[in-house]
């Protein structure tokens, strides 16, 4: 895919993958329209997704989007806690997260995670070629998160199918770390996480933000 296709596929696949409240509602239309303009392997899930969104109404759409990202730890947003979990190494990822997106002119609020999935594809919207790279080094948590979406049949998980075809296809190495994950799951050492990152980017990952900000 050429650049600018990419940063259209990203740019409606991080605001698709948050938080479903009244703004992304107001913009299905457009989300359509930008979808339609995509190939099919990653326009095509995105627009099924629109669709199931424009159907259900958002009351309902808000309280299944919770079930599935807040009260269910092997869909965790957070991609950073798959690799790390609640330790001293998540805090060192989360920071360097952050100066990624600060040198890029990227600014978070004061509720966002560098590592949340919506917050990744924004800055890959803005920077493709940096922003592929950096997908590509979170990609095993992306491909842990496709599949438990699956397995869950959540339509969300047409999100992580659109992701999955715009980066390049695994190799044996990823399909082993991928079910080295899935089999050990995130650590879970609870201390020392303070000295590596402020306490505000620490919550309990399976806290959602409210989507990213735009």
């Amino acid at each position: 895919m050429k650049a600018d296709a990419l940063a259209r596929a990203w740019q409606a696949q991080s605001l698709l993958v948050g938080y479903p409240d009244e703004q992304l509602y107001a913009r299905l239309g457009l989300l359509d329209r930008v979808a339609a303009t995509l190939d099919d392997p990653v326009g095509g899930p995105l627009r099924r997704l629109v669709a199931h969104l424009a159907r259900t109404a958002p009351a309902r759409a808000a309280a299944d989007y919770v079930a599935t990202f807040d009260h269910r730890k092997r869909c965790c947003l957070f991609l950073t806690y798959y690799a790390h979990g609640d330790t001293r190494k998540r805090g060192m990822a989360l920071l360097r997260l952050k100066q990624t997106y600060a040198a890029a002119g990227l600014r978070l609020v004061d509720d966002e995670l560098p590592d949340h999935l919506a917050v990744l594809l924004e800055y890959a919207a803005t920077d493709p070629r940096q922003g592929r790279a950096l997908l590509a080094e979170h990609r095993a948590a992306i491909e842990l998160l496709r599949l438990a979406l699956r397995d869950a049949e959540s339509p969300w998980a047409g999100v992580l199918d659109s992701v999955s075809a715009t980066l390049p296809p695994l190799g044996a190495d990823l399909r082993a770390a991928v079910a080295r994950l899935a089999a050990e799951g995130p650590p879970e050492e609870q201390v020392g996480l303070a000295p590596f990152a402020p306490p505000e980017y620490m919550p309990d990952p399976r806290l959602t933000p409210q989507g990213a900000s735009r």
